[in-house]
């Protein structure tokens, strides 16, 4: 079985950050592992706490996964400072790790800023080089190439300009008013649009998390980057077609929307009442 390593912060409400990518790397056929960044008290309406842990507990962390179990594709989200950022970048490159998905995480989905400002020069430097796509959205694009995106023309732009920067594809992805669902990965030279469709579902909380954490599964898989970009955009609108409404603020998605098999089955759909 292939193997696929989530480095991120936790989410106790299960719908982004570590807990969401574990739910969509196994979904998407995979051994799911997991680094923590940091622990995050949060849930569908917002941020309360963040408390990070250290460098050194970190690399430990990635040692420990690296000596008995290499992944065949690492998802790097949510790490907020300087010092994390340096700390993964030396241990994945002394591993040799491949098939590397960076989700440059700044802002939750509840506006909630989740990365410090000096940061975002450490992962551009550090981080992206090593990649091989970097997954942001309209808002993380603007801070990182310092465009301003407003059409599908800067979109294309703005994806350019950061491979030619940094030197790792781009999955630049649509929403926030701009090309809804639609996606453009921007990757040695060529461009390529993945349109998406709209669905009307409030409930998005952690869909970067998960988008990137099926990126990494399907290129764990084997599969081209183009390819595994088309198969996560998919499960991804299934998860949200689901329409799950769990929480009091803008909930999470369905991630085993496609679960079958017994043990997924209540005691009702089984046809009977557990004992």
């Amino acid at each position: 079985m292939k193997t696929a390593l989530s480095i991120a912060g936790t989410d106790p409400s299960g719908g982004a950050g570590i807990q969401a990518d574990l739910k969509a790397m196994t979904m998407n056929g995979v051994f799911a592992m997991s680094v923590i960044t940091a622990l995050v008290a949060q849930n569908t309406t917002g941020v309360k706490e963040i408390v990070e842990l250290t460098p050194a507990f970190l690399g430990a962390q990635i040692d420990a996964v690296f000596k008995d179990i290499p992944p065949d594709a690492v998802k790097i989200g949510m790490a907020a400072s300087c010092g994390l950022i340096e700390k993964i970048a030396e241990q994945l490159k002394f591993y040799q790790a491949k098939n590397i998905v960076v989700d440059p995480v700044m802002v939750a989905t509840s506006s909630d800023r989740l990365i410090s400002e000096e940061a975002v020069d450490t992962l551009k430097s550090c981080l992206f080089p090593l990649a091989t796509v970097v997954t942001p959205n309209i808002p993380e694009a603007e801070i990182l190439s310092g465009m301003t995106i407003k059409s599908k023309t800067d979109i294309e732009d703005a994806a350019k300009e950061l491979f030619d920067t940094y030197g790792c594809a781009v999955l630049l992805k649509g929403g926030h008013g701009i090309n809804d669902a639609n996606d453009f990965l921007y990757a040695n030279g060529v461009g390529t649009w993945f349109f998406g469709t709209h669905i009307d579902n409030p409930n998005t909380h952690g869909t970067g998390c998960t988008l990137s954490s099926a990126i990494a599964a399907n290129l764990a898989k084997g599969f081209s980057l183009s390819t595994s970009v088309g198969r996560s955009k998919d499960y991804l609108s299934g998860a949200l077609g689901a329409m799950l409404d769990l929480g009091r603020g803008r909930g999470p998605m369905q991630h085993n929307f496609n679960l079958t098999g017994k043990f997924a089955l209540g005691a009702e759909e089984e046809g009977g009442k557990s004992k």
